[in-house]
């Protein structure tokens, strides 16, 4: 196996009948040595039982690590403090705090949780055991524009009991490398794994973007138009199959993949790496 760390992401399945594959990808996920695998979470709870049900299936089914994303933006003490009680009942005692999207109205309820360092401070409170992970952003979050106070903001969960980040998706590795410079020169001490997405698609780049509002690889979107059959998905597993190579060739030593609920793109690309057989 691979010294280098590796981990994924999946998410509930939106109908019941593709729960199937997912437990089939789940499994073949754990097989490549991943350390954890995280699931996705619907703000305000919407999404508890489905998460925990995929949560419950890698704890009890493969030799991966839970990891529960919960976010908490619009979402009470109380409220949020109960949603982390049930998973740690069912066993779940790793988790990824997320603040999540704002309202379109911009409003909170009254006593409403507001940032994700409050929310790994609740987890922190309580834990007995578990790590808690936050999430970091190398070329900035979309609200930060210039500013770059989602440093600062990384610093406050640092403070507030984070234990290790995971990054949003970027495209060059000069973009990871040049950000934990500055992390690091601003008194971030904890771990960053850079998250990596196998884009096979125009259509879901396009997606990326819009969600992301990252500046667009033009190499990567000039490839991923190509009409012939298999190219897109070629070009895309390439791209982050290099990207993986120059983040580990750069001392990078864990790399968590954006798996999109199958396991056959990220294998591959871990496989052109090298970091698997």
């Amino acid at each position: 196996m691979s010294k280098v760390q590796i981990s994924f992401e999946v998410y509930p399945p939106r109908k019941p009948e593709a729960m199937g594959e997912l437990q089939e990808a789940i499994k073949n996920l754990s097989g490549l040595g991943a350390e954890f695998i995280s699931v996705t979470f619907g703000a305000g709870g919407s999404e508890t039982k489905n998460s925990l049900e995929v949560l419950k299936y890698i704890k009890d089914h493969s030799s991966s690590t839970p990891l529960a994303h919960l976010t908490c933006v619009g979402t009470t003490k109380e409220q949020a403090a109960s949603i982390v009680e049930e998973f740690r009942e069912h066993g779940i005692s790793d988790f990824l705090a997320l603040r999540g999207d704002l309202p379109q109205s911009g409003q909170l309820p009254h006593g409403a949780l507001e940032r994700a360092d409050q929310l790994v401070s609740l987890i922190a409170e309580s834990r007995t055991s578990g790590k808690i992970a936050v999430a970091a952003f190398p070329n900035g979050h979309p609200e930060s524009h210039d500013s770059r106070r989602d440093i600062d903001a990384l610093l406050a969960k640092q403070a507030a009991g984070a234990d290790f980040a995971i990054t949003q998706l970027f495209f060059y590795a000069s973009d990871y490398f040049d950000f934990m410079e500055l992390a690091r020169s601003r008194g971030v001490t904890i771990p960053v794994i850079p998250g990596i997405m196998p884009i096979i698609s125009a259509k879901r780049l396009q997606r990326v973007l819009e969600l992301t509002e990252e500046k667009e690889p033009t190499e990567l979107a000039r490839a991923l138009k190509s009409e012939e059959v298999g190219a897109a998905r070629e070009a895309g597993i390439d791209w982050a199959a290099n990207l993986v190579s120059e983040l580990v060739a750069g001392g990078v030593q864990a790399v968590h993949l954006y798996a999109f609920n199958e396991h056959k793109n990220v294998t591959e690309t871990l496989r052109r790496a090298e970091l698997v057989s």
